[in-house]
């Protein structure tokens, strides 16, 4: 490597601020992800899940799917990691994940892309430096059909948070 490259790299900010949110905002989030036989395999090995449907085909054909289903929960993370840019790159901790539904199988082979709707944004009340904000997601695969969608919060700080007040 070029001894100038670290003179010539641009650091670009990453995240966002609380300002940087408003209910009804929506994010189209990049790309998407094509989920392999590879991708099911491993991650539903790693988790230690051993329901046949997501590594037996010929259970998975049985029970009427075309080939083996992708562990859902490998569905759920993947969209969410496909949220992480535009809503949560910025850190602040996450607080959590509800209404989570998984709408229709996925397999091999599909590809999923993400857009959240911010739904909720507000100050929190016991730390007035940060805001909560919460998004709706919904995964699609290939064929713009939802195949998940779910809420989820993270604390998001403030770009410019009240001064903090000392009483004695």
């Amino acid at each position: 490597m070029p001894p100038d490259f670290k003179e010539r790299a641009v650091l670009w900010p990453k995240g966002r601020q609380f300002e940087d949110f408003a209910v009804g905002q929506v994010f189209a989030h990049h790309w998407g992800r094509t989920i392999n036989h590879g991708d099911n395999s491993i991650f539903t090995t790693l988790t230690l899940n051993y329901n046949p449907l997501y590594f037996n085909r010929e259970y998975a054909m049985a029970l009427g799917h075309p080939d083996v289903v992708v562990n859902p929960l490998l569905v759920f993370n993947t969209v969410f990691g496909l949220t992480v840019e535009d809503c949560s790159e910025g850190g602040g901790p996450f607080v959590g994940v509800d209404d989570v539904t998984y709408h229709r199988p996925v397999y091999p082979n599909d590809t999923l892309t993400a857009r959240s709707t911010t739904v909720d944004a507000r100050t929190s009340k016991s730390n007035p430096a940060n805001g909560l904000v919460t998004w709706h997601t919904e995964g699609r695969n290939q064929r713009d059909e939802l195949v998940i969608d779910f809420k989820r919060t993270n604390i998001v700080r403030l770009r410019n948070p009240p001064a903090r007040t000392v009483s004695a």
